[in-house]
């Protein structure tokens, strides 16, 4: 009789979390655009829209098209992409051919004793990611944590109990008794370290703890919009088909020259897809501001 007996621990996932962690340069330029916009007179405060509770500092509307937030608008538009190919390998429900773009983008500036209370985020599509970055952080949130971590050590969970300027997700009922019946935590708190970045879905609910002392907790916030390109919605086909339709066109006009080469609007398609999606993208936005 074969004694071999294969176990496999399968672990139910509740929430997808993707992590990264920034390039120097791109929390370098967020921080040098945030600190001269907080100079201007042209910023606009989100005081009156969000739910957060920062009487020290502020909560400013960022623009993703300037100069300085190119490469990050990059990052995290193809992080998103990376975000719905890690949704579908964890749980076999792939979302294809979605172009994934910034809803709104906003900082945080909190200081001794702002908090933001427990919410959600909303997005224009019902799919919808958000993002948190985290710029600066006071050395004193830092340094919390469980004995064995060091000031630097990123961990999605924290048993100390010290979580002040923590920031906590919650996503299921949480008693005290979960544990003895087996069931695993359905919150977590995680510390804030320079250059760390999450993405979760929009519905995920979440708040920020106080903290005391000096210096500024700054966060780059983002929701993302994922547009379903492929969609059963006939309408929506129809029009990203004119719509490539219109710059096939276009392109037979710029290339109507005798001699030149000329894509048949299949050919163009193709060739020119993704630079396509990119654009449908920027005039969908561009309609919403609008509106």
């Amino acid at each position: 009789m074969d004694t071999d007996i294969n176990i496999q621990i399968h672990s139910l996932p509740a929430v997808v979390m993707l992590e990264a962690t920034l390039p120097d340069k791109l929390i370098n330029d967020l921080n040098e655009y945030l600190d001269e916009y907080r100079e201007t007179a042209e910023k606009k405060s989100l005081a009156h829209t969000l739910v957060g509770q920062i009487h020290q500092g502020e909560q400013l509307l960022m623009d993703h098209k300037h100069d300085l937030l190119k490469d990050y608008y990059q990052f995290i538009t193809n992080m998103g992409v990376s975000y719905l190919e890690a949704f579908g390998n964890i749980t076999g429900h792939y979302h294809k051919n979605r172009m994934v773009d910034i809803d709104e983008l906003w900082s945080v500036h909190s200081y001794e004793g702002d908090y933001n209370p427990i919410h959600d985020h909303g997005t224009k599509t019902l799919m919808g990611i958000s993002t948190t970055t985290w710029t600066k952080v006071p050395e004193q949130i830092g340094k919390q944590g469980d004995a064995t971590e060091t000031p630097q050590d990123f961990s999605l969970y924290n048993d100390s109990g010290a979580c002040d300027g923590f920031l906590a997700f919650t996503y299921g009922r949480n008693e005290i008794m979960n544990t003895q019946r087996l069931r695993p935590p359905q919150s977590c708190s995680i510390k804030p370290v320079v250059g760390k970045q999450l993405m979760f879905p929009s519905w995920l609910q979440h708040m920020v703890y106080p903290f005391f002392g000096e210096g500024e907790r700054r966060t780059v916030a983002a929701n993302l919009n994922c547009w379903d390109i492929e969609t059963h919605e006939e309408e929506n086909v129809k029009k990203f088909n004119q719509f490539c339709r219109r710059m096939w066109l276009d392109n037979c006009d710029e290339n109507s020259a005798f001699g030149a080469i000329k894509l048949t609007e299949e050919e163009y398609r193709t060739k020119y897809n993704t630079w396509l999606l990119e654009k449908y993208a920027e005039q969908l936005e561009k309609n919403n501001e609008s509106t």
